[in-house]
């Protein structure tokens, strides 16, 4: 007989597949066709990759002690977990097996295949001074529909409801980056002019092997640890999910809209 967590998590399951769904066949992966249309996929999505980090640490604050004093976390199993993906994504090897981030790894791949990082450097550099998201965005001239996305995952993170925050990782980030990045892949690998960015590569191939294989089922013991037997945190975990869902739908509507319009301008030339 399943446990009643199981049939809370079947049933999130259920009502966002047809939203994972409109993901896993969305249209901007038909847009993905050259280096170009890369450029622009990863001048946006860079801020997801960075939006990411901001999500991971929230909840490494939530289930670990990362303030003095220091004091043992209420679930060692959950706390090994989410230590075990900071020490993953903040601490990885590059294709030269030097340690870096993720993210410096992705900033890397952009530089390697021309695509400018001054939105992403500038939106960094003015957190520096103030620690309001949505001002930095305005002051950096991010996307709207990266500020969109960050302001979501940024309003979770400042409710501070860590199962709230655990289904917005685990059903719009976790479950679903191996399927993304292995549809861009698809549309990547094996064309004549990927050699010439193993970076991009690299990063791609990493993060399907790192997030493929066992972060998935671990995360959803996390949800199921946080909600346990509360209905209400059941609920709001399953609106979380369909809401985070949607907010990355939007984000890759921005990117396919971006896309289609430089196409337009500039017709891509071979390389």
């Amino acid at each position: 007989m399943e446990s009643p967590q199981n049939i809370h998590l079947d049933r999130i399951e259920a009502s966002t597949a047809s939203l994972r769904e409109q993901l896993r066949q969305h249209p901007l992966y038909e847009e993905l066709n050259g280096i170009e249309d890369l450029r622009v996929f990863s001048t946006y999505h860079v801020f997801a990759v960075w939006d990411f980090m901001s999500l991971l640490k929230s909840l490494q604050s939530c289930l670990t002690t990362t303030t003095l004093p220091w004091r043992p976390a209420a679930n060692p199993a959950l706390a090994r977990f989410i230590n075990e993906i900071v020490w993953g994504e903040e601490s990885d090897v590059n294709e030269k097996g030097e340690p870096t981030s993720h993210f410096e790894m992705y900033l890397e791949a952009m530089r390697e295949v021309g695509a400018p990082t001054e939105k992403i450097e500038h939106f960094l550099s003015e957190l520096k001074g103030v620690a309001d998201i949505d001002r930095a965005a305005w002051a950096s001239g991010v996307y709207p529909a990266v500020r969109d996305f960050l302001n979501f995952t940024f309003g979770l993170i400042r409710e501070g409801k860590d199962h709230k925050i655990a289904a917005a990782f685990t059903f719009g980030r976790e479950d679903l980056i191996p399927d993304l990045f292995l549809a861009i892949l698809g549309k990547t690998k094996g064309r004549e002019s990927s050699p010439k960015y193993p970076k991009f590569l690299y990063y791609i191939e990493r993060h399907i092997e790192v997030d493929g294989d066992e972060h998935g089922p671990l995360s959803l013991m996390m949800v199921e640890e946080l909600c346990g037997q509360d209905e209400q945190k059941w609920a709001e975990a399953e609106k979380v999910a369909k809401d985070a869902l949607k907010a990355r739908i939007a984000l890759w509507n921005g990117i396919a809209s971006a896309i289609r319009e430089a196409q337009v301008a500039e017709p891509a030339t071979a390389e």
